[in-house]
C-alpha cells in the first residue's frame, strides 16, 4: 500500500485543533491509516479526573475499531506544542494490539520535516495474547 505521509500528517494537524486540553494546554492530533485504506482522526481529550483523559492516538484508534477496523498500517501524530510528538506507553501498546501483518509506521514532524519510524522503534518488546 502506498502511504501518503503528508496527507496523514495534515489530517493529524487538523485534528489537533479539536483538542480539549484545558489543563495541560498540550494539544495533540492523530491520524490512523487502516489496512482498508480508510483514515480516522482523533485528538486528546482531557478530564479534571486525569485518569479519564484520552490521548489522540487512542481516540483515533478506538474510532476505527468501533467501525470494524482491526489492522493499523500507519499513525501520524502532531502537536503544535512540540516537535516529534511521540506516543505515550499506553498508546504504544494499543497500537501494537492492532498491528496487522506489516509493522506500523509512525509519522512525526520536526522542523517541518516528516520522520517515519517503525513500531519496533517505540515498543521493541510489545505483546498480545
Amino acid at each position: 500500500m502506498n502511504i501518503d505521509y503528508k496527507l496523514l500528517m495534515d489530517n493529524a494537524k487538523e485534528a489537533s485543533k479539536m483538542s480539549y486540553s484545558p489543563f495541560s494546554k498540550f494539544a495533540v492530533g492523530a491520524c490512523v491509516l487502516m489496512n482498508s485504506g480508510k483514515i480516522y482522526t482523533g485528538c486528546n481529550i482531557e478530564n479534571s479526573s486525569f485518569g479519564m483523559t484520552v490521548c489522540a492516538e487512542r481516540c483515533a484508534i478506538f474510532k476505527a475499531v468501533s467501525e470494524g477496523e482491526k489492522e493499523i498500517v500507519a499513525v501520524a501524530i502532531y502537536s503544535p506544542n512540540e516537535d516529534d510528538c511521540f506516543p505515550c506507553g499506553a498508546c504504544r501498546q494499543v497500537m501494537y494490539e492492532f498491528q496487522g501483518k506489516q509493522e506500523i509506521e509512525i509519522i512525526t514532524e520536526k522542523c517541518n520535516n516528516l520522520n517515519i519510524k517503525k513500531m519496533s522503534d517505540f515498543l521493541p518488546y510489545g505483546f498480545r495474547i
